[in-house]
């Protein structure tokens, strides 16, 4: 692997491309930006951008409407997945101080005979925003297609058949999160930031371009460095469960939001995280299991992992 000094730049359209010299170009510059900063930047991506910008809009609708009304989307028993998320209620793993964010969450939309019913249960739609379900389903639809595509790539550069990860994700309990950071008051407690440093706990999250900068990462050498967006891409990263299905050969970078030049206003950002169905096994795949980088983990469920997590970042 190439030392590397920043994420790699990458279009779609080259791993599409019918020059094979271009196709694994674009997937060893993917594979070996994930394994020393766990980021790319994607671009000709597939993903409309008026479609991103409305769904945007639409959720800023929703975080300025008064806080009873929000609070009636925030549903029980929902472990956070769906609908409303209040101010202050999620924090990183093994911390105490909250994160300064709110956000919405749309997942899969699948009928109440589907065998996953009882997992995913209905989405919550704000009934102020009536535009947001046609809107929001499409771009999850639209972000799907893309992470096939990624995944994909990812699965021959690790030395597996390309369609490896075309199961997990069929149907998968994928999540589009809409974030809202407000503006940060004098007097919030200053060990609190935006989002403090984690890990995501999915395979791949892809972040459609925030409102304004702060995302950073955390560097190999323990130094953080921002990722800032560029017009027309996607950045993406990789998350524990991906860490573990390679055996850390694709580790999950920790990442955070900070205020940079201590600025105040609010913000707005739109992952997409990507999960497995919950009935996949996350197993170490047998092309990272190696005398030199023997297994570490255990077989488990992508349905028990994400129980687990979603009680570290306080959401069970």
């Amino acid at each position: 692997m190439a030392n590397l000094d920043n994420i790699a730049i990458l279009k779609l359209t080259d791993f599409h491309s019918t020059d094979s010299k271009v196709r694994e170009k674009f997937i060893k510059e993917l594979g070996d930006s994930l394994r020393e900063f766990g980021f790319f930047a994607i671009g000709e991506h597939g993903v409309d951008q008026d479609l991103i910008d409305r769904n945007y809009d639409l959720m800023k609708k929703f975080f300025d409407l008064p806080t009873e009304t929000k609070d009636k989307y925030e549903m029980e028993g929902m472990a956070g997945q769906r609908g409303f998320t209040s101010f202050g209620k999620e924090h990183a793993k093994d911390s105490t101080h909250a994160d300064l964010k709110e956000f919405y969450h749309v997942g899969r939309d699948v009928e109440q005979d589907h065998p996953f019913f009882s997992i995913y249960k209905g989405n919550v739609w704000p009934e102020e925003v009536p535009e947001y379900k046609e809107a929001s389903l499409e771009l999850m639809n639209q972000l799907d297609s893309l992470a096939v595509s990624l995944l994909r790539a990812l699965a021959i550069y690790l030395g597996e058949k390309e369609d490896y990860f075309d199961y997990l994700v069929e149907d998968g309990n994928s999540v589009l999160r809409t974030i809202h950071y407000p503006e940060i008051s004098e007097d919030m407690d200053p060990s609190s930031i935006r989002a403090g440093a984690h890990e995501d706990i999915n395979l791949i999250t892809i972040l459609c371009e925030s409102t304004a900068p702060g995302l950073e990462l955390l560097r190999r050498d323990g130094s953080w460095m921002a990722v800032h967006g560029q017009d027309g891409y996607l950045v993406v990263d990789s998350g524990d469960m991906i860490a573990r299905v390679t055996n850390e050969v694709i580790p999950a970078t920790t990442h955070r939001v900070v205020n940079p030049d201590n600025s105040r206003s609010k913000r707005y950002s739109m992952p997409y995280f990507v999960h497995p169905r919950p009935d996949a096994v996350l197993k170490c795949l047998e092309s990272c299991d190696t005398p030199e980088n023997p297994r570490r983990y255990e077989d488990i469920t992508a349905h028990d992992y994400l129980t687990q997590r979603l009680k570290e970042i306080g959401l069970i």
